[in-house]
């Protein structure tokens, strides 16, 4: 394409680099820029010229905008590649690294956490105790954990271990680390969360309290993950220097109910209306049966409410369970109307004295004698090794959801 040179600028004309009021200034430095090589178009003028850097050549367009004073120039950088999605993806799904710390009782489920995650790397304690009864603990390697991400693997099973586990989270946030997450599967004072007579004491609110006073890590307050806490207000009793993160083991149940030979003819069973406002969502795609409990005299009793369970494999869910009483009466009267199997799964099995020992096996089918599956969670790990290889129970275990969490 032919083009003619442009007319020479007259001496009065303002110089090129010069402050346009929308434009930062352009100032052309001869240690970056070597001398343009001018090509004119047909419609506009438009210089190319080679930017010079520290490391390699970039073609840049200067264009000069006619007919307007001052002259405008515009510089347009080179074209220069988007990564791929691809690659942009696995920058933003790069796993954060995690230190996990864990009690002497959950040292099993903290093996099986650390073993879904490469970036999940297992620290130890050293639990002791003084002659006088009192811990005396120890943080392996503190210094090595500056800068760390870390989180607390904790089992608050009885009052007689809460103090030393408690000693050891509010150490750990002081260590200069990035953040700090506690993990309390199970939230042990969550059932005595209100007050029925003056002098009553909710110590869910006590504990709740304590754990709100963990101090700050350098990344900001502190992480706290349990799973189906009792009753949904008391996410309410935190303070505001803690973050409750509340999951839930429900998405295991219905993995499993997926694999069961008779997934398509599961029904799903409330002990009672509390039970069913916490869950109800959750498992909305099954047909539900709901259980009261109703007092004659000086007796509590279990009827049903709402619901058929003839012909089904009828599954009772609660958040946990302690004697099981309300479990068996439940499992009776869905046996008497017609239910074809019975199972149960709570995610806190605590069976304080061993009162997992109520609950038989259905011996192949038999409603009226037991269960056909009790499925309970890891929370408790004390009862886990109570159950284990004894049927009716089945242990699904919170690993996989505890170290998604810990990537959040």
């Amino acid at each position: 394409m032919s083009a003619t040179p442009p007319p020479p600028l007259p001496s009065s004309s303002p110089s090129p680099c010069r402050r346009n009021p929308n434009k930062t200034l352009i100032r052309p430095s001869s240690a970056f820029w070597k001398l343009p090589e001018l090509r004119f178009l047909k419609d506009k003028k438009q210089i190319r010229c080679e930017l010079k850097s520290f490391e390699t050549p970039q073609k840049w367009t200067v264009d000069c905008v006619s007919g307007s004073d001052p002259i405008h120039i515009i510089l347009k950088p080179p074209h220069i590649p988007m990564a791929s999605s691809a690659a942009r993806d696995s920058t933003v799904k790069s796993s954060k690294k995690v230190c996990l710390f864990y009690c002497s009782e959950m040292k099993a489920l903290a093996e099986r956490i650390a073993s879904e995650s490469d970036a999940i790397e297992l620290r130890s304690i050293t639990w002791r105790t003084f002659e006088d009864g009192f811990p005396n603990l120890f943080i392996s390697n503190a210094h090595g954990i500056r800068g760390q991400h870390v989180a607390f693997l904790a089992s608050f099973s009885s009052p007689g271990v809460i103090f030393e586990q408690l000693s050891v989270i509010y150490a750990l946030p002081k260590l200069f680390i990035s953040s700090f997450t506690l993990v309390l599967p199970f939230f042990p004072t969550g059932t005595s969360e209100r007050m029925e007579e003056e002098g009553d004491i909710a110590t869910a609110f006590t504990l709740a309290r304590i754990l709100s006073n963990i101090p700050i890590s350098m990344g900001g307050p502190t992480s706290l993950v349990i799973f189906d806490i009792h009753a949904l207000q008391e996410r309410f009793y935190f303070g505001d220097n803690i973050l409750p993160c509340f999951e839930s083991g429900i998405p295991l149940l219905k993995n499993r109910l997926q694999q069961l030979p008779d997934s398509d003819n599961i029904s799903i069973a409330f002990p009672d209306d509390g039970a069913w406002k916490r869950f109800h969502k959750q498992l909305q795609h099954f047909p539900t049966i709901v259980c009261a409990k109703v007092r004659e005299g000086d007796q509590r009793i279990v009827r049903l409410k709402e619901g058929d369970p003839k012909g089904r494999h009828v599954v009772i869910v609660d958040d946990l369970v302690q004697s099981g009483g309300t479990l068996i009466e439940c499992q009776k009267v869905l046996a008497k109307h017609g239910a074809e199997k019975v199972s149960a799964y709570v995610t806190h099995g605590i069976f304080p004295n061993k009162s997992w020992e109520r609950f038989e096996h259905d011996n192949g089918g038999c409603p009226e004698n037991g269960l056909t599956y009790f499925w309970i969670t890891d929370s408790c790990p004390q009862t886990v090794e109570q159950v284990k290889n004894k049927a009716p129970f089945e242990v699904l275990s919170l690993a996989t959801s505890i170290a998604t969490t810990l990537q959040i």
